[in-house]
């Protein structure tokens, strides 16, 4: 799956932004659905906003940086604890960059292990569509391979 490229929002536009902004804002501003703002939220990668009297929420603009923040580490295919911990690093002044780096590897290593497999799958596909005569008759290796009399 190849992620997604966003274009970062311009300083000047979260610069211009009336903070606080409402959650339709936020999540335009972020590029990030209303539904997972509140869904960020709720797994607590998001401080409690403060919300108006009648109950809306507001988001300022470190909220929104967070919310890109989160965007851009589901891009790169972070899982979601991976994210809360980076969120918690990047908030973390007193931070040791090893540790960033030691998740980053580690992401890095998890990539490599699933493109290996899935180049295999690959490579097994071909395979059987190569045997594959792609005629009227009912032979089929694809089908005897899924049924596991292929090899």
């Amino acid at each position: 799956m190849k992620a997604k490229a966003t274009a970062p929002i311009e300083a000047s536009t979260l610069a211009n932004a009336a903070w606080p902004v409402a959650i339709g804002s936020a999540a335009r501003l972020s590029h990030v659905s209303a539904k997972m703002v509140r869904h960020y939220e709720s797994l607590g990668l998001l401080a409690p906003v403060a919300r108006t009297d009648s109950g809306y929420r507001q988001y300022n603009e470190a909220d929104v940086r967070t919310l890109q923040f989160i965007k851009r580490g589901r891009d790169l295919g972070f899982s979601m604890a991976e994210i809360a911990e980076l969120v918690g690093l990047w908030h973390n002044r007193k931070r040791a960059s090893a540790s960033v780096k030691r998740i980053a590897q580690k992401h890095v290593d998890e990539l490599a292990q699933r493109i290996d497999a899935m180049q295999a799958m690959q490579r097994t596909l071909a395979s059987l569509l190569n045997h594959c005569q792609g005629d009227e008759r009912p032979d089929c290796p694809i089908l005897d391979d899924l049924a596991g009399h292929g090899c």
